[in-house]
């Protein structure tokens, strides 16, 4: 009879992180964009609401690609990366709290943005702990999991936010003091969630560097440049990394604010989502039991593909039963991809400078949800009001910028098989 599979109490920790930071992942999914939109009316901009929301994400993982390599590769120095994850969890932690302090439209995005900084920053730590807290054969089952139980735990308090908001007047409070209600138990809860792991985990794998921690770091990211460049694989890999998960982050991003434009119902669009959180918890763990009794690439390649469909399927999106199939299709392979492309990477690097490795994956995840989140507004703004027909469908121009994210997921699975074929033959 096959044992039963028991995770560690560091494992525990880890996974935990998880279920804290996605609390906030969903609330910038699901309630941020509709009160964003609120604030964008008052303020007089809501015709570039769609835009400007779309612009706020692009300016935030463009400052994370940009400091993600430096702070990866200062976190591989010995000591350097629990303080350094704390901080970041910090910043997106209170900068969640703070969304709620009744700014104006401009205020609530410069905070969103410094909040999304913080986040995307301790993800970059978060990730590079993998190698550490657990083994090589178990990485991909507890990368899965991490995702896993980050989809299901976020619902608990997102639950919590969803009763309050939509029951403001029954609790006596107007929408946006409701709002600023969930801002603080989303905060609260990432931070309760964050303390086994602030606790638990030591650093076990770094270099040691005489003298300044913060000259030798440029110095070894460049190493790091050049070493990627020639390991072929690698490089392949991040750079395939870069255009699929550009459409997956995009869609996640911009899925409430998307069928907003759209003019669907608010209601709906929130329920469809969270029940893309309970989709994900299962089908999460189904691809970590999967890579154990297939490979990896393979797997990542099947997401890739069905992700290529998702977003063809969404081009055509019209009625609020489409939004919740299209629900449903994102939470089959959302966790999946996320968490096998994680653990394939770490799979590939050397542990102890898994903090420089994770940083330029950062820079190519990043970077890509930039260009695709700006494509999509700069396309957005520049056919407002225009209308195309295609196949009989008359399609919106929302919709064509999203079509646009199909020609990124192509290039990505190219890429893909080719860094793939150059690991197997590596690995004999």
């Amino acid at each position: 009879m096959k044992s039963r599979f028991k995770l560690t109490a560091l494992e525990r920790s880890w996974i935990l992180y998880d279920i804290g930071n996605s609390a906030f992942i969903l609330l910038v999914a699901t309630l941020v964009p509709i009160y964003f939109e609120s604030l964008a009316k008052a303020g007089g901009v809501q015709e570039h609401y769609l835009s400007y929301w779309s612009f706020a994400g692009s300016v935030s993982t463009l400052i994370v690609a940009i400091v993600a390599p430096i702070c990866g590769t200062l976190a591989d120095q010995n000591g350097f990366k629990k303080p350094l994850f704390l901080g970041c969890m910090l910043l997106g932690a209170v900068g969640c709290a703070a969304l709620g302090g009744g700014w104006g439209w401009l205020a609530f995005l410069l905070i969103f943005v410094a909040a999304k900084v913080g986040f995307s920053s301790s993800i970059v730590f978060y990730d590079s702990m993998l190698t550490e807290i657990t083994t090589p054969d178990r990485m991909d089952k507890i990368s899965s999991m991490g995702y896993a139980y980050g989809y299901i735990g976020s619902v608990i308090p997102f639950l919590a936010c969803l009763v309050i908001v939509l029951f403001s007047g029954s609790f006596g409070m107007t929408q946006g003091t409701a709002m600023v209600v969930a801002f603080l138990i989303t905060a609260v809860w990432w931070i309760v969630c964050s303390l086994p792991l602030a606790k638990r985990y030591k650093q076990t794998a770094g270099v040691k560097t005489e003298g300044n921690a913060i000259g030798a770091t440029f110095k070894q990211l460049g190493r790091t440049f050049m070493e990627a460049k020639q390991h072929k694989h690698i490089f392949l890999y991040l750079v395939a990394f870069f255009f699929f998960i550009d459409g997956v982050y995009t869609i996640i991003d911009l899925a409430t604010a998307y069928g907003k434009s759209l003019g669907l119902e608010t209601t709906g669009l929130l329920l469809a989502l969270l029940l893309t959180q309970i989709v994900a918890f299962p089908c999460s763990i189904i691809f970590g039991r999967l890579s154990t009794k297939y490979d990896t690439g393979l797997l990542i390649k099947v997401s890739i593909g069905c992700y290529t469909f998702i977003t063809l399927f969404a081009v055509f999106l019209k009625f609020q039963w489409q939004f919740w199939m299209l629900a449903v299709l994102v939470g089959m392979f959302q966790g999946g991809i996320q968490a096998l492309s994680r653990s394939y990477l770490g799979k590939i690097i050397p542990a102890e400078r898994s903090g420089e490795y994770y940083g330029l994956m950062d820079i190519c995840g990043k970077g890509a949800s930039f260009v695709g989140s700006t494509l999509v507004g700069v396309v957005s703004s520049a056919t407002a009001g225009m209308t195309w027909n295609v196949f009989g469908y008359e399609l919106q121009n929302e919709s064509m910028a999203v079509g646009t994210l199909v020609v990124l997921f192509a290039i990505g699975y190219f890429l893909f098989c080719k860094a793939d074929k150059l690991n197997k033959a590596r690995n004999g």
